[in-house]
């Protein structure tokens, strides 16, 4: 209980109040008395130590103190600025002689419990509570809730949502003590859509034009689905610098903006009214180059690529001097930086105008020549330094290059061992007085390896696959216990097993590849082996016969060297193979003998350049096209065999119907098969806008013959239409991907002159044409993700003869493509064929067809 005992104190009280509730200003402390602070006490405390508070007012016992004095109000005031209280009071609660006792009593804000949002999507509710900061026993305040208010109106203004309205709601929660709930409560309403765009003062440029240079600002139109019309505030205002800057390269470069209105229609919609003013018109005078010794003025003069007269172009000529749209644009910054000129600067100035002609100096400072001194890598737990090292094109010592450095996150991201989108040189150490600099490299470890195990009905039973695939094993650590992890791993080469079985069929296939054949030179050598087996199956007793089975058992060897010319994109390829088949009273129509062997030892030559990426799933530009010449001997020319002969007896044996006979022809001509088989394959890959990549493809391949009286070889054939995928078929056939139609049906029959049968024996000659648009949803490591539409058109043919390349079967769809590192590519297409496939009968377009995609289709 306070004890107020005299007049003197309550006249003191009275004063202390006064001096709580008015300005320093207005109050005058020359009556204010000296006191000694006999005792502080702190009442009103809820959740603080009243230790704490007394420490923070810097109030101490024994100390002297004015009252009604500054003293008090400062400590006041320090206590308001803490936005802790809700209320602050000071009492004097006894006098004693000289000393003075009070009281602070305080109120304190209620503290945050729970914050409740309504009106977003439930996983927008955290990004909300971590933007604003509402976090749990925060102290509820005005400046808090009208902050809080004032951030999500603004947020989603900037989305376009002009109309977002957001109250905000606090009620005591009567579970703990002193603390309130929040309700936030936003309603978005519509995007708010632009109904028009009107511009003033433009005489020299087109309304039509200007609108087109806002490149992400549209006015609402029926036919426009790719760029939506919705006024985001954000793009608009960058809108208006690319508006400025068509001007600019019209030669208009004082052009401004005068004004820009946004004019409320309704609710929904608004108008944009912008006034420009255009200026006069510039040409380009003389361009002169200052400082240069490194390049002539002429050399310069042929990458500016601006003459006197030209109309003046300020975006053109910033684009020529540093293009910061390209990081290997042709400008003159690069041309310095790709010779070691890391801290040389290139500035244009006006250094005269005269009428309406503009002069420039490229003042030019090339700086020390500066070469790299350390490069190091880090990001790398499981691959080898030593593979990464290898593909770098920045080595210590060298001069610096950009385009070597770009050159090397393209060369990583091709390994597929790291997260082609987080592939990072950062510039360390520049030290312009000695001329060196150091490069680190940060990587993203991602799965290079993949299982593949999938089960199916087809071929007369179930199916199922097994396949592994280690593309960054190591093999010198393959007797090493402790490098499996779970197999050893990190020097780069690719190791593959599959298994794959069914009651009808069996495929063994392991392949073995080492990138850096000897360790110091890109030359990749790659072994394989397979065995395949297929057994006769009895439709009508559905029973399996394994002693009536057809074989291929092959091997293979092959080399590949990277060349420096014309350019280090290119690769020579050399393989050789050797396949035995071995029929075992099994008849497949591929030959007309049932029993005997096959052989067929072939080389293949290639050359291939490959400059796509930086992302092997998902590249942005760049190009690949490989073409592969296959041949065997020419058996035929020196075995002193007359197979003309040969013919003459196929007739005979067919005439009498003697299918003896007729394996013994077969058995005879294909003993050692011979052939030459070329292929071409293209893709370019276009960046259209933002990431929207357009894929553009050309295949062509041909299978030919030495000896016309052998004719071609049963094998090595073209089966166009459908997936891609190989079916479980055994005869080294190439399969073509050509979406819309059903698998291999876009290949030819022929009359079979044994059986008089229609059969579809694939075909010695095809073409096909591909356009793809790709736009990526995620290029995350854990998945990449993108979406796509195509037009496609291609054929097969029985013979050269009959090729016509413009002869195609044309289709159109849209996909979806998931890699994750662990399963590698899958994917799902729609393609509609609009025309009939080559199945005889068939007609009418071939319709909506469904693909399933594993693996990489390129």
């Amino acid at each position: 209980m306070k004890k107020f005992i005299s007049f003197e104190l309550l006249t003191t009280i009275l004063l202390l109040f006064f001096t709580t509730i008015t300005t320093a200003q207005d109050t005058s402390y020359e009556d204010g008395k000296k006191y000694i602070l006999g005792g502080l006490e702190v009442t009103g405390l809820q959740s603080y130590n009243e230790q704490t508070v007394k420490t923070y007012t810097g109030l101490r016992e024994g100390q002297p103190i004015t009252i009604p004095g500054e003293e008090i109000s400062a400590i006041i005031n320090k206590l308001w600025g803490l936005e802790l209280f809700s209320d602050i009071s000071f009492y004097i609660t006894n006098i004693e002689d000289d000393k003075i006792f009070l009281e602070l009593n305080i109120l304190e804000r209620p503290t945050l419990s729970e914050v409740t949002v309504y009106g977003v999507k439930k996983r927008k509710v955290e990004d909300i509570i971590k933007d604003t900061d509402l976090k749990k026993g925060k102290k509820i305040t005005e400046s808090l809730i009208a902050n809080t208010k004032n951030y999500l109106q603004n947020k989603y203004k900037k989305q376009g949502y002009l109309n977002t309205k957001v109250t905000i709601a606090t009620a005591t929660d009567t579970v703990g003590s002193n603390t309130q709930k929040m309700v936030i409560n936003i309603k978005k309403g519509d995007k708010v859509k632009i109904k028009d765009i009107e511009f003033e003062g433009n005489e020299q440029l087109s309304d039509k034009k200007l609108a087109k240079s806002l490149k992400n600002t549209k006015q609402k139109k029926f036919y426009r689905f790719w760029k939506k019309s919705k006024y985001i505030q954000a793009d608009y205002k960058e809108d208006l610098t690319s508006l400025i800057e068509k001007y600019a390269e019209n030669g208009f470069r004082d052009a401004r903006v005068i004004s820009d209105t946004l004019v409320k229609v309704d609710e929904n919609n608004v108008n944009l009214k912008i006034k420009v003013e255009e200026g006069n018109k510039y040409y380009f005078g003389e361009i002169d180059f200052v400082g240069n010794t490194v390049y002539s003025d002429r050399v310069l003069s042929q990458v500016i690529g601006i003459k006197k007269g030209d109309t003046y172009n300020g975006v053109l000529l910033k684009k020529r001097i540093a293009d910061d749209s390209k990081p290997d644009g042709q400008d003159i910054t690069n041309l310095y930086q790709n010779n070691g000129y890391l801290f040389s600067s290139v500035n244009p100035v006006e250094v005269s105008a005269q009428n309406d002609t503009i002069n420039f100096e490229i003042r030019i400072i090339e700086g020390k020549e500066t070469f790299l001194n350390h490069v190091t890598v880090e990001g790398n737990d499981k691959t080898n330094d030593h593979v990464i090292f290898r593909e770098l094109r920045t080595r210590p010592g060298q001069k610096y290059s950009k385009d070597n450095i770009i050159r090397s996150i393209r060369e990583l991201g091709q390994l597929g061992f790291f997260d082609a989108e987080n592939i990072k040189p950062d510039i360390i150490n520049p030290n312009p007085n000695d001329g060196t600099v150091d490069i680190n490299y940060s990587l993203v470890e991602s799965g290079s390896s993949q299982i593949e195990l999938q089960g199916g009905y087809g071929g007369g039973g179930f199916i199922g696959t097994l396949g592994l695939s280690f593309s960054n094993f190591s093999l010198r650590n393959i007797f090493n216990g402790e490098a499996y992890k779970p197999v050893p791993m990190g020097d780069g080469q690719t190791m593959a097993l599959r298994l794959q079985a069914s009651r009808t069929f069996r495929v063994y296939s392991l392949n073995f590849s080492e990138p850096w054949l000897g360790g110091k030179k890109p030359v990749r050598f790659n072994m394989s082996l397979s065995r395949t087996q297929q057994f006769q199956y009895d439709f009508v007793n559905r029973d399996i016969d394994k002693d009536r089975q057809f074989s291929i058992t092959g091997v293979s060897v092959g080399l590949a060297k990277r060349l420096q010319w014309p350019d280090d994109f290119f690769t020579v390829s050399h393989s050789l193979g050797y396949q035995l088949y071995n029929f075992q009273d099994y008849n497949i129509g591929l030959f007309n003998f049932g029993n005997g062997k096959s052989n067929s030892l072939a080389y293949t030559f290639g050359i291939s350049r490959k400059s796509s990426g930086p992302n092997p799933i998902f590249p942005m530009g760049g190009s690949n096209f490989e073409i592969t010449a296959k041949f065997t001997p020419p058996y035929s020319l020196f075995n002193g065999k007359d197979y003309s002969q040969l013919n003459q007896d196929e007739q005979t044996a067919i005439e009498n119907r003697d299918l003896e006979a007729l394996e013994d022809v077969d058995r005879e001509r294909f003993k050692w098969q011979e052939f030459y088989k070329v292929n071409f394959k293209g893709d370019w890959y276009t960046n259209l806008v933002d990431k929207l990549v357009l894929r553009s493809n050309a295949e062509f391949g041909f299978l030919g013959n030495y000896n016309s009286d052998i004719g071609n070889v049963p094998f090595e054939r073209f089966f166009v239409g459908g997936d891609g995928l190989g079916n479980f078929t055994l005869d080294g056939r190439d399969v073509v991907q050509l979406r819309g139609y059903e698998n291999q049906s876009l290949t030819p029959y022929s009359i079979n002159p044994a059986t008089g049968r229609q059969e579809q024996d694939g075909g010695v000659v095809y073409n096909k044409f591909s356009l793809e648009l790709r736009y990526p949803l995620t290029l995350k490591p854990s998945a990449s993700i993108y979406g796509l539409a195509f037009l496609e058109g291609g054929n097969s043919f029985n013979s050269f003869s009959e090729f016509d390349p413009f002869q195609i079967k044309r289709s159109a769809g849209v996909g979806l493509r998931i890699f994750m590192p662990a399963f590698g590519l899958l994917g799902i297409d729609f393609g509609y064929g609009f025309d009939s496939d080559n199945i005889p009968g068939s007609v009418g377009p071939s319709g909506w067809q469904t693909h399933f995609i594993i693996g990489q289709q390129f």
